[in-house]
C-alpha cells in the first residue's frame, strides 16, 4: 500500500488494486485534490480513519445527453415545483450533504474546508433545488474539470429535489459539451438515472480524453427555473 507524505504525488494507474484502494494518506490540499481527480481518483474514508484514496473498477458513470427522466420526474419539471441554481449556496449544500438523516457522512469539517477552497478556485460547483417558499429542498455538488464533471455527493430534504438538480445539471452540461459524468459508485438511486459501470481503464481513457478539453471554470452563474 501506498503512503502519501508531503509531496503531491500519486502511484501509477497500472499500480491500483483491485479493491479500488490506490493509497492512503497525503492531504486534502487544492494541487493534490486536482491531481487526483486528473488520474481518476478520489478521497473517501471514515471521520475516523486515515485518508484513502480510490480509483474503483468498475467506475459508475452516465453521459449529460443519457440521463433517465422518468415521466413522473417530467411532470415535476414541467410544474416547476423547484427553482436550481449553480454556485449560489455552495457551503450550504455540502452542509446538506453532510447531515442527511439517518445516514453517515466521510464529509468531516476538513472535507469541507477542502472542497470550499476548490469553489473559491472555481473547480468546485453546486447546484440547489429551491423550494417555492425560497428555502434549499436540495442539491449537489463535485468537480469540473476538462469536459467531465465529477459529481460527490447529493441530498434532498423534499422528495425528488436533488433529482431534479441532476437532471438540470446533466442538461446543462450537455448543453456545455461536456461528455461524462463521474459518479463514482454505482447505488440504486444514480442507476434510476442512468448511471452504468465502466471498466477503470475505459474511464481512465475516457478521462484522458476529457483532460484535453479546457475547463469551464468557476463561478459558474446559471440559473433556470425547472
Amino acid at each position: 500500500m501506498y503512503q502519501l507524505g508531503s509531496e503531491c504525488w500519486f502511484p501509477p494507474a497500472e499500480s491500483f488494486r483491485e479493491d479500488g484502494l490506490v493509497a492512503i494518506g497525503g492531504d486534502l490540499s487544492p494541487d493534490r485534490l486536482l491531481l487526483a481527480y486528473e488520474r481518476g481518483i478520489f478521497p473517501w474514508s471514515a471521520p475516523e480513519d486515515p485518508l484513502l484514496w480510490w480509483s474503483p473498477d468498475p467506475r459508475a458513470v452516465v453521459r449529460p445527453g443519457a440521463v433517465k427522466v422518468s415521466k413522473s420526474m417530467r411532470a415535476l419539471i414541467r410544474k416547476q415545483a423547484f427553482s436550481i441554481t449553480l454556485d449560489q449556496a455552495f457551503d450550504e449544500v455540502v452542509e446538506g450533504c453532510a447531515h442527511r438523516p439517518g445516514e453517515g457522512t466521510w464529509i468531516s469539517d476538513d472535507f469541507k474546508r477542502a472542497y470550499s477552497a476548490l469553489h473559491t478556485l472555481g473547480f468546485a460547483h453546486s447546484v440547489e433545488a429551491w423550494d417555492s417558499e425560497g428555502q434549499l429542498a436540495g442539491g449537489l455538488y463535485g468537480v469540473s474539470l476538462g469536459n467531465m464533471f465529477f459529481g460527490e455527493s447529493m441530498f434532498a430534504r423534499s422528495s425528488n429535489a436533488s433529482k431534479v438538480a441532476f437532471i438540470t445539471l446533466a442538461r446543462h452540461l450537455e448543453s456545455e459539451g461536456f461528455d461524462w459524468i463521474d459518479c463514482q459508485i454505482m447505488n440504486p438511486h444514480l442507476a434510476t438515472l442512468g448511471a452504468h459501470h465502466m471498466s477503470r481503464s475505459d474511464f481512465l481513457d475516457a478521462l484522458a480524453s476529457a483532460m484535453e478539453a479546457p475547463t469551464h471554470r468557476g463561478p459558474w452563474s446559471f440559473s433556470t427555473d425547472a
